[in-house]
């Protein structure tokens, strides 16, 4: 069966770690039959909630930014990938801000299946904080499930994660969609 999978890319550092195994899960997908599209959080112009609820019962935010646009995106899709670099023991400011500005529609973000990608040069311990946050996030929107988490730990130069079995890990999770 294809499936609609959008893959959200929160790294600032294109071909880096997270975006990496992003690219590999994108090539099992399509390998599977599945028609995916990557988005670069970092190329989107974003800005943070500003916790006005001028949403509330519009279904709009007030700001006219990109965020519209990833979220219909968001919701017509299947299969949602989550990729963040771990900073600080958590996910990136991009990610964050994207999450945060679901909230005019958070509740059409229902039924999909997610995947979590986090990188880190920390072990997989460490990143456990940052999948929490993802989870936190999933767990408010109705029928998400989580597929699977693939963790490249151990990386912090650019492309560390080829040399990881976090490589394969992501290419099977893409095949397995």
């Amino acid at each position: 069966m294809n499936r609609n999978v959008l893959v959200l890319a929160g790294s600032p550092r294109k071909g880096g770690n997270s975006d990496l195994l992003c690219d590999e899960l994108i090539r099992g997908a399509r390998e599977a039959g599945n028609t995916t599209e990557k988005v670069y959080l970092q190329d989107l112009h974003i800005g943070p909630c500003l916790a006005c609820y001028g949403c509330r019962g519009t279904g709009r935010c007030v700001q006219r930014d990109d965020m519209q646009a990833l979220l219909e995106k968001m919701i017509r899709a299947d299969v949602l990938v989550l990729a963040t670099p771990v900073y600080f023991y958590a996910m990136d400011g991009q990610m964050k801000t994207m999450i945060d500005r679901t909230l005019p529609r958070y509740t059409e973000i229902k039924n999909k299946d997610f995947y979590f990608i986090a990188t880190a040069a920390a072990g997989a311990g460490a990143m456990e904080r940052t999948i929490d946050g993802l989870r936190g996030f999933t767990d408010c929107l109705p029928g998400a499930k989580v597929r699977k988490v693939i963790y490249g730990s151990g990386v912090y130069s650019k492309g560390e994660v080829t040399e990881t079995r976090a490589m394969q890990e992501a290419y099977r999770a893409g095949r397995s969609i």
